[in-house]
């Protein structure tokens, strides 16, 4: 492309971009209009200081201003070329699309969470689907009881009554029920061998154990002594229930992976009533399943627990969801541990959840953000992989130009 003609279009996507976003244009936006136009990856490099430029301006402009200045260059761009609300997602139908999201109940949520809950929920929407909000609290030593009733909240004023929830510590016997599904088809066994062991000896050295072997037979009898609370049952430590995967997996993390684990520690609701406990990726292929998930969007870093799951999916015969993985959004003035956070207030750094220095939902509600900032502020940021880093300033300013 020709510079000046990189330099009057990059202006009119920005404008444009800026318009359907509350008056803040975003580059990789304008990027995006940029490569439709014929702009060349080669080219980024030399044009991006221009464009950041540009955008800056752009964004130092009036809503007023930018609409005057973008009726004499809307000519020069296409409508489709900068997206404007939420992209399709494939494969979906309408009233058929189900979602969800899996907050783990060690705080309330906080706009890390907000960023991907928003997203599903508002592609539920779009497809006139299901969404649910899913608590997962099957390991018992890492509860902050109180977040119960906190996510709770937050789901309820971010998303009314259009949401359903769930916990997954409620759902144990379908837990129970899929893997002895799963011990019968053969495609997981009961292994006894020290963790250390394993690693060592077989995940290292990428050859299976001495447990692998064994008939079906042996197994649902070992997965029964893992159950048992008898005396003469497995203890703590000595038993876990493993996916038969490969044990040659070019990764180390996807050679015969937990599912499963004995812990007798007391849970917050379940107290001692299971001994049992199905690990992340056991919980969620089950309740993926059995709840019909169609769609899923979720951070990146949960790309090889996705893989995990896809192979339950398939040992089970179903169809893994349709799943988009979003890049790290790391915000540099806030902390997002929950767990920090709740040290803080115990220590009394922070009056509480909803202390106006803390980036949780609670806080800025109490500041007088309202939710379609939020679900806004989702829309905007759409599905990507790109990893984002944001300043605390850039984020509330850009929060509320959504909060009219």
């Amino acid at each position: 492309m020709n510079p000046k003609n990189i330099k009057k279009k990059a202006r009119a996507y920005a404008l444009k971009n800026a318009l359907a976003y509350g008056g803040k244009a975003q580059v990789g936006a304008v990027l995006s209009g940029l490569f439709h136009e014929g702009l060349k990856k080669e080219d980024v490099k030399r044009a991006i200081k221009e464009i950041n430029e540009i955008v800056k301006e752009i964004n130092s402009l009036t809503l007023n201003e930018q609409a005057n200045r973008f009726q004499a260059l809307k000519e020069t761009v296409s409508q489709r070329h900068v997206r404007e609300g939420l992209s399709e997602l494939p494969n979906a139908k309408r009233g058929k699309v189900v979602m969800r999201i899996s907050p783990a109940p060690s705080g309330p949520m906080h706009i890390g969470n907000a960023l991907v809950a928003a997203l599903n929920f508002l592609y539920a929407q779009k497809y006139s689907g299901k969404f649910c909000v899913r608590i997962e609290d099957t390991n018992p030593e890492n509860i902050y009881k109180p977040a119960y009733a906190l996510i709770k909240q937050d789901a309820k004023w971010l998303f009314g009554n259009k949401t359903k929830i769930v916990i997954q510590s409620k759902r144990m016997t379908f837990y129970y029920k899929y893997a002895e599904k799963l011990l019968k088809k053969g495609t997981v066994y009961v292994c006894t061998c020290a963790s250390e062991d394993f690693k060592e000896e077989y995940v290292n050295k990428m050859k299976p154990c001495p447990c692998r072997g064994l008939s079906v037979q042996k197994h649902l009898a070992r997965w029964k002594k893992m159950l048992s609370k008898k005396e003469d049952n497995y203890k703590e430590g000595v038993a876990v229930l493993r996916f038969k995967s490969s044990m040659t997996d070019k990764n180390p993390a996807m050679r015969d992976f937990p599912l499963a684990r004995i812990n007798e520690a007391e849970h917050p609701l379940q107290k001692h009533k299971y001994r049992v406990w199905p690990l992340m990726n056991l919980a969620v292929a089950v309740d993926d399943i059995d709840m019909r998930m169609t769609h899923i969007i979720r951070g990146k870093d949960h790309m090889d627990n996705a893989k995990r799951q896809c192979m339950i999916f398939n040992a089970l015969g179903k169809k893994c969801p349709w799943t988009a993985f979003l890049g790290r959004f790391k915000f540099k003035d806030f902390k997002l541990s929950k767990t920090k956070i709740r040290q803080g207030i115990e220590q009394g750094k922070y009056k509480g959840w909803d202390d106006p220095a803390l980036p949780t939902i609670s806080s800025l509600r109490k500041q007088g953000y309202k939710k379609q900032a939020f679900l806004k502020f989702a829309e905007h940021i759409g599905l990507s992989e790109n990893d984002k880093v944001m300043g605390k300033e850039d984020y509330l300013e850009l929060l509320d130009t959504f909060n009219k």
